[in-house]
């Protein structure tokens, strides 16, 4: 029986993580978020859902020094770790306090450091293997206005990852992230207007996220068709990584004739 622990399962790809690990017959999963309500919530349609899965929940904020205590039990240590879990508020530079910084550096990156320790130290001495998988963000790699904080964690979240990986291969536990694009949640945690959302959401593929596709790359990313892949990010978003459709061509066509390059290679 696969032992699952997610964070962050009240909210939108945590709980879409949650779902497909729960659609395992057998699992048995250890759900953490802040909101214990609607924590609470969620389990209770996962168990109507899926009555192979055993559900239990732990409410409990993420930034307390002592969170991996309460979630990793180092006699029962859960075979995958996913820190879904992240708080991505807005708040420009020059408005910033160290407060502020500090708790999204908790939450985005101290934790999952703390969580995968604890994960590890435990099946190291259990004499098991497991995985980890973090859920970083594109604004590892590209900064905006107002989320100095959190695009630093995601970019440090990264770095983690891969010194996690490095550390913990030796030991048969693997440690990867997915990266998500602009992925429609509905958090009132973290809520986004429509104006950002229409800005950031132009991609290859044409569409926005889903919870789902996440869940999907993680789900892979924790199974045996992954065995052979540690410190990878793998970048689910719709191709916005590549590249964007947003922007016209830099020439047009009577710009082609006029130079006498039109058809040159």
């Amino acid at each position: 029986m696969t032992h699952v622990l997610v964070t962050g399962a009240a909210g939108g790809i945590g709980y879409a993580v949650a779902e497909r690990f729960a659609a395992e017959r057998g699992a048995r999963m250890v759900l953490a978020d802040v909101r214990p309500d609607e924590l609470s919530e969620r389990a209770a349609v996962l168990r109507g859902a899926y009555p192979g899965a055993e559900v239990t929940t732990r409410a409990c904020d993420l930034i307390a020094p002592d969170v991996a205590d309460g979630l990793i039990d180092p006699d029962d240590p859960p075979d995958v770790v996913v820190n879904a879990a992240g708080a991505y508020p807005a708040r420009p530079l020059l408005e910033m306090t160290p407060q502020a910084w500090d708790r999204v550096q908790a939450v985005n990156v101290r934790a999952p450091m703390a969580l995968t320790v604890a994960a590890g130290r435990a099946l190291v001495a259990a004499g098991r293997t497991g995985a980890v998988v973090n859920v970083s963000s594109g604004a590892a790699t590209r900064a905006r206005p107002g989320a100095a904080h959190y695009a630093t964690s995601k970019a440090a979240l990264e770095m983690l990852t891969r010194s996690c990986a490095v550390e913990l291969g030796p030991h048969g536990i693997r440690v990867n992230a997915v990266a998500p694009g602009f992925v429609t949640v509905d958090s009132p945690a973290n809520p986004v207007t429509e104006t950002y959302a229409s800005a950031v959401s132009t991609n290859p593929l044409g569409r926005r996220g889903v919870p789902t596709d996440v869940a999907g790359a993680v789900h892979w990313l924790c199974g045996a068709d992954a065995g052979w892949i540690t410190g990878a990010i793998l970048r689910v978003d719709g191709g916005s990584t590549a590249g964007t459709t947003a922007l016209p061509l830099h020439w047009d066509g009577e710009t082609a004739v006029q130079t006498g390059l039109e058809g040159t290679s």
